[in-house]
């Protein structure tokens, strides 16, 4: 384990973690704080614990960015499995239904996950992390509540199926790329499939390669990403602060004058240009993140140098 030390020691930065499957988000944070000896550790978008993939972590000042990205848009890998219905709409959920898929034709499944593109109003699972009165809907069903969960507007941007294979004569099992707006549940379009076609579906794997401009191919094992921010303050799987902010938003370059002033909350001319924007420092530092108000750009988001 390593050493306790003060936060400011290690670089504000993101870690890009390739999660396995059978641990929580919330696993991969403590595993991260505890490699790095820190407390302050975010994650950007939970990831279900039987789903794998890119989870991004924040730490320090760099977690003020983790709002922004979990915003961003999504792309998974799935197999959807038709044919059976279980409480969780994945695999680690009990079956409810068993219908044969038999008579479903290659035709009707590449129809039926068609019909899921585009601006949907998408009925979360009730298995999920999504907070009814205060409660997570996990929670309420594990205390044996009934309920229905609101529907919310999501965009699923496309799927591209890649196989459609019978490992048994009744079931089907389809593999998908997903790519979708934040808060969308695969899980719920392979669940919403497998009702307009009739027999039911649910997830049998789950994979996020991408969130926002990062992808699984920089991401590392947990213990590999927080050792190299802990030690030489970076490496694979490691994205600097201000390299994190750019990757995210355009930039403004700044002169020595606006930086000290952005430093002081103070605001700067405006440029024109529309949205927040990553205000870099002459040496390259990340002082805040900048929006125009009218003549001036003010402060959104600070990052005090430490």
């Amino acid at each position: 384990m390593s050493p306790k030390k003060p936060d400011a020691d290690v670089p504000p930065s993101l870690l890009l973690v390739d999660k396995p499957g059978g641990m929580t988000s919330h696993d991969v944070v403590a595993i991260a704080r505890r490699v790095m000896g820190v407390r302050k550790v975010g994650h950007a978008g939970t990831l279900d614990p039987m789903a794998t993939g890119l989870l991004v972590l924040g730490v320090g000042a760099a977690t003020r960015l983790l709002g922004y990205l979990s915003g961003s848009d999504k792309t998974y890998e799935a197999t959807i499995r038709l044919g059976q219905r279980t409480v969780t709409d994945d695999r680690e959920g009990e079956v409810t239904a068993t219908t044969s898929a038999a008579e479903v034709t290659e035709d009707a499944v590449r129809t039926a996950l068609a019909a899921q593109v585009g601006p949907l109003q998408q009925v979360p699972s009730s298995v999920s992390a999504v907070k009814v009165d205060g409660k997570r809907s996990y929670d309420r069903v594990r205390a044996g509540e009934e309920f229905e969960l609101a529907a919310r507007s999501v965009t699923v941007h496309a799927i591209d199926v890649h196989r459609i294979a019978r490992p048994t004569p009744d079931v089907v099992d389809v593999d998908v790329t997903v790519s979708c707006s934040t808060g969308t549940y695969v899980r719920a379009i392979a669940r919403d499939a497998g009702t307009a076609l009739g027999v039911g579906g649910h997830l049998t794997a789950l994979r996020r390669t991408s969130s926002g401009p990062f992808g699984t191919e920089q991401a590392r094992p947990v213990e590999d990403a927080a050792a190299a921010l802990a030690g030489p303050g970076s490496g694979p799987g490691v994205v600097a602060l201000a390299d994190a902010a750019r990757a995210v938003f355009p930039a403004r370059e700044l002169t020595a004058a606006d930086a000290v002033a952005l430093g002081f909350g103070q605001r700067v001319p405006a440029t024109g240009a529309a949205g927040l924007h990553a205000a870099i420092a002459p040496d390259g530092r990340l002082v805040a993140l900048v929006e125009d108000a009218g003549p001036m750009a003010k402060v959104v988001v600070g990052f005090p140098q430490a």
